[in-house]
């Protein structure tokens, strides 16, 4: 749907239905639509925290998904989770309603705002969403922002502030963030991922990245760049833009890095100059990036110098991001969302900066496509875990026609075992686990319930 198609039905509409609005971006936009005066109501196919928050707030959540459920809406918005058959979506049609993209959804939101820093890149889109905010928040600014997963300062994944500053997570699937209006388009990273959409490869997927920083671009706008991601570099190739990096040349380059028990500390060069001093709160050499991507975003947005590295570095994080959730035998029990090679290999890295003693992972991959793909790296990914348990593959939206499996991913890895269950895996690891040992659970699916079956008890 046209922008201004999109624009028209929503600003006409009263009642809006959401079709898998217990999504963590879903219910955000939600949440978001209600404050503004709109009756909101949705469907999922199961019942979840999220949900119930949902309907806590009187939004009316149905469970499963059936055309009756749309009666009375003006206008329909749907995730890209769910596909055309969508019992909802073919009643919109027979109704005639707008059918709106998620994306496009959030590019109407955002459009009304001054300032507009989207974060894209095919990891850490939420940590440096959530750091930037937090920068903003505490340096007394008033931005809405849409995030990819809940801070505890903001009490949730959104915040609805002035029209001024809008900061969101862009994510790439299915090209969503080319439907964004960003004036700073961060470029974080860029890696092979969503198989199962970009079947060009990785070619197509910097393609995509091109496009959306040059709706920056276009508009009077900045990109922002990482300098040391190679792929960065070549799909932004000859357009203007502000880069940070460690390695090489950049704008905003991290300089005297030094670590105290996993966090690092440095000096933030602005183009020679100095411009601010950063001691982190939580741990892994990533972050720096992201705080010098936060660094550079904050900048062009105006925030003081002093301010960015004061609150860059009392930022401690947020939901499903190296969170610790407690112990298991005398060991650490932390989460991360990880579910890229690279960002396993990042979040097991930090993790042994941690670690006094055995490093233990566990590990549910996410999708058949992806694992299918990325078998070899994922491999690859636990050279310094001192052993790694696969559960089952995390199907989300794809059945399995790879004849890929997680017991196969384990004879791979140096140190795997299969486990048939979370409660399996949770029994493998307090057979192990002892004081100084740090157990890492990794996976965007719902494997953080093994988490909650260790710390538990």
């Amino acid at each position: 749907m046209l922008f201004e198609e999109t624009y028209e039905a929503l600003e006409n509409a009263k009642k809006i239905f959401f079709v898998g609005i217990g999504g963590i971006s879903m219910s955000s936009i939600a949440f978001v639509f209600k404050s503004k005066g709109y009756e909101v109501s949705g469907s999922d196919r199961a019942e979840s925290d999220m949900t119930r928050k949902l309907s806590a707030a009187g939004i009316k959540v149905y469970r499963g998904h059936d055309a009756a459920n749309v009666a009375g809406a003006d206008a329909l918005i749907y995730t890209g989770a769910v596909n055309e058959q969508n019992p909802e979506i073919a009643e919109a049609k027979r109704m005639g309603l707008p059918i709106i993209y998620r994306a496009d959804a959030l590019g109407y939101m955002m459009k009304k705002y001054g300032t507009r820093i989207g974060v894209s890149g095919s990891h850490g889109k939420s940590t440096c969403t959530a750091m930037l905010s937090h920068v903003l928040i505490a340096s007394g600014a008033d931005p809405t922002v849409m995030c990819g997963a809940e801070t505890a300062e903001m009490g949730g994944a959104y915040r609805v502030g002035e029209k001024k500053d809008f900061v969101f997570e862009a994510c790439e699937y299915k090209d969503s963030f080319l439907g964004f209006f960003p004036s700073v388009a961060v470029v974080l990273n860029i890696d092979l991922d969503h198989t199962d959409y970009f079947t060009g490869g990785l070619e197509q997927i910097k393609g995509s990245f091109r496009k959306y920083a040059m709706l920056a671009i276009d508009d009077g706008g900045h990109a922002v760049a990482n300098a040391d991601d190679e792929n960065t570099v070549s799909a932004l190739a000859g357009l203007p833009r502000v880069t940070f990096g460690v390695k090489n040349e950049a704008d905003f380059r991290a300089e005297n890095i030094s670590y105290a028990g996993g966090f690092a500390a440095f000096d933030i060069v602005k183009r020679g100059e100095p411009f601010c001093h950063i001691r982190m709160s939580i741990p892994g050499e990533h972050n720096i990036y992201n705080a010098l991507a936060c660094a550079a975003a904050c900048d062009i947005a105006g925030v003081a110098r002093e301010d960015i590295g004061r609150y860059i570095s009392d930022f401690t994080g947020l939901s499903r991001r190296f969170e610790k959730k407690g112990s298991v035998g005398g060991a650490e029990v932390y989460i991360d969302y990880a579910h890229h090679p690279r960002e396993l290999r990042a979040a097991v890295a930090a993790a042994r900066k941690l670690c006094g003693g055995k490093l233990i992972c566990v590990f549910e991959p996410h999708t058949y496509s992806r694992t299918y793909s990325l078998f070899s790296e994922f491999a690859a990914s636990f050279g310094e875990a001192d052993s790694v348990i696969f559960t089952d593959i995390y199907a989300a939206r794809e059945v399995n026609t790879y004849g890929v499996s997680s017991s196969q991913l384990a004879l791979a890895t140096r140190g795997g075992e299969y486990a048939s269950s979370y409660a399996d895996a949770a029994e493998k690891i307090r057979a192990r686990a002892g004081e100084g040992d740090l157990v890492l659970v990794l996976g965007a699916g719902t494997v953080t319930e093994v988490a909650k079956l260790l710390v538990s008890e």
